[in-house]
């Protein structure tokens, strides 16, 4: 998908391109047009300078008093020639001019006045001028003739064919160049937008910042009144899905009591079948609650939650739980990591898992995190020391309600909830074997460039 950016330049360089090839064929037909009018403006020059050194003599042909005051008439083969003849025999030719005569138009009675033409010379096509003057009514006339190389003409337009070239080349790199910035700096508010949301969707802000042009202002107002109005609908969405959780609780623990009741009256089995309902109904519902409550939170712009800070929040409530027990936790986690997730959600997952390291570990747990300020995800690791999990147990343990060990306490829900939070924010969580001989749990989640929690 090609973006607009580059589309604008494209159309821009083609238009100054075929502008530029157009200017170049108009402008050298000019410049050439030009050039053999200057030239046939030289010959008749020329063409008047010999008939005023003419001398005309009625008992023999016509002398020259001088010669042509250009002295390339007198360079053999120079490419500029004239001639005197009369009834197709020679009176007199330039120094220049060997060989067979210039060919051109036979005579006629009515010629007057110059005639133009080309014609072929002794070393290519000759632009000639003719004049045509009687000495007397009886004789035929006198045919004047001056012309010049057209290779004189090919060589004046060939270079500045060569200057043209390389002018027209440098003018449209300089309109292309130029074409680029105006489009650039004219799409630079377009890209401040960009920019702008996603820091909204990293969690750097909650609305669109920035100063925009009059044609463009409207739009974010539009899109700020929008996330607004997305804030106000997800949290009472929120509210609802806590109301609906409160209220099912209830509930269920009316049919648990019923449960133990129909025990106690000798029906185990019956009472058995509904306990087990009433968990798999509360398992569903703490697991869609956890779910929904990730969803809102993860559309509202402007969520981010501290790396560091919130790993040390879980771990110091977990070590006052476990410290009796002898396991010992550990935080290594580089400071200003920010990650764009909620940090009540974020708090909820790292506890979840520092929780079940600290279960199942000997005497060491370690939450650590290597990771740059300018990384779009980072990698939070929670390892053990215990025995650890075999590899076919990997995926196993993130089913809904499912555990590797029946005999270990607990709902088989944490590591679940703890997944699909990480997918909603655009994460994921990946089990592998600690290097400390137990389960290292790595937590991937996308960084908030910046923010205020620390």
């Amino acid at each position: 998908m090609t973006s607009l950016k580059y589309r604008l330049i494209l159309a821009a360089t083609l238009w100054i391109t075929i502008g530029m090839i157009a200017a170049g064929f108009i402008l050298s037909d000019v410049f050439k047009r030009h050039v053999i009018n200057q030239f046939y403006s030289e010959i008749y020059e020329h063409l008047d300078e010999l008939l005023h050194e003419t001398e005309f003599k009625t008992d023999g042909p016509p002398l020259l008093k001088h010669r042509l005051s250009d002295p390339r008439y007198d360079i053999p083969m120079s490419g500029y020639y004239w001639e005197i003849k009369r009834s197709g025999n020679v009176l007199a030719r330039s120094a220049s001019l060997a060989g067979k005569m210039l060919s051109i138009a036979a005579d006629t009675p009515t010629d007057i006045g110059t005639h133009t033409g080309t014609f072929a010379g002794p070393t290519g096509n000759v632009l000639i001028a003719e004049r045509l003057v009687w000495a007397s009514p009886r004789d035929p006339p006198i045919r004047f003739v001056v012309g010049t190389d057209e290779r004189h003409v090919d060589d004046v337009v060939s270079r500045f064919h060569g200057i043209l070239s390389w002018a027209l080349t440098v003018f449209a790199l300089s309109m292309i160049l130029g074409a680029a910035l105006l489009i650039l700096y004219a799409l630079k508010p377009l890209n401040a937008l960009r920019t702008s949301l996603a820091n909204v969707r990293t969690g750097a802000s909650r609305k669109l910042e920035g100063t925009y042009p009059l044609e463009v202002l409207p739009l974010v107002d539009d899109l700020n009144a929008l996330l607004v109005s997305t804030s106000e609908l997800i949290q009472r969405a929120r509210t609802q899905a806590g109301n609906l959780a409160h209220g099912l609780k209830t509930p269920l623990a009316v049919l648990a009591d019923e449960a133990y009741r129909i025990e106690e009256q000798g029906l185990p089995q019956s009472s058995a079948t509904i306990l087990a309902q009433c968990r798999k109904m509360q398992t569903q519902i703490d697991y869609q609650t956890a779910r929904a409550r990730a969803v809102a939170v993860r559309s509202v712009p402007g969520t981010v939650a501290g790396v560091r800070k919130c790993s040390e929040e879980v771990v110091k409530a977990l070590r006052r739980l476990y410290g009796q027990s002898g396991v010992e936790i550990a935080v290594d986690v580089s400071d200003g990591l920010l990650v764009a997730c909620d940090p009540e959600d974020f708090n909820e997952m790292l506890a979840n898992v520092v929780d079940n390291a600290c279960k199942h570990a000997k005497s060491h747990v370690r939450v650590w995190c290597h990771g740059l300020v300018s990384d779009k995800t980072f990698n939070l690791n929670v390892e053990d020391d215990g025995n650890g999990l075999p590899p076919e147990a990997f995926e196993v343990v993130f089913d809904i309600g499912e555990r590797w060990d029946s005999r270990e306490a607990g709902s088989g829900l944490g590591l679940a909830i703890v997944r699909d939070l990480a997918r909603l924010y655009g994460g994921d969580v990946n089990l592998q074997k600690s290097s400390m001989g137990g389960l290292c749990v790595v937590l991937a989640l996308p960084a908030a460039l910046r923010g205020d929690c620390q």
